[in-house]
């Protein structure tokens, strides 16, 4: 079964500290949240505590932690965080419909029967291709957004 405290600290690993990039539409973030997401909060000063309670409360999705494979959690987990949870999830889906494995509707919502076709069909390996698309589509669908590419294709290779 996946472990969410496993999984949040490779993601406050990737979103790193406070960060105030102007090509990012989000604006400021610390840990990749956003002064919209935490209103009242000053995101330079939230702590890794807040970001996890934040993240657990917000990413990590109930039946995640009935994932078996912890990477492909962790994966999952950290996609949301930087793509939206519904987006992973699709993505995640997706995948797995490409390969013929499953014949679900991607829907980007992750309800008994997602879960139970990750634990026989799901791969990181799968999954990373359908990010890896999805990452160089976001660019040519906004070329502004290619300032991040690289740290997109780094952090889903990671």
């Amino acid at each position: 079964m996946a472990d969410f405290n496993r999984a949040v600290q490779k993601t406050l690993n990737h979103e790193g500290g406070y960060t105030n990039n102007p090509n990012d539409k989000g604006g400021p973030t610390k840990y990749g949240i956003t002064q919209s997401d935490m209103p009242g909060v000053n995101i330079a000063d939230i702590t890794p505590e807040q970001a996890t309670a934040y993240y657990s409360e917000n990413y990590w999705k109930p039946l995640y932690s009935q994932i078996n494979d912890q990477s492909l959690a962790e994966k999952l987990f950290d996609m949301g965080v930087l793509f939206g949870v519904g987006t992973a999830v699709k993505l995640l889906q997706i995948g797995m419909c490409a390969n013929g494995e499953i014949t679900l509707v991607p829907d980007g919502d992750f309800g008994p029967e997602t879960l139970k076709d990750v634990n026989q069909y799901g791969s990181v390996a799968g999954y990373r291709v359908m990010l890896l698309n999805h990452v160089y589509e976001v660019v040519n669908r906004n070329p502004n957004d290619a300032v991040f590419l690289q740290g997109w294709v780094n952090r889903i290779n990671s």
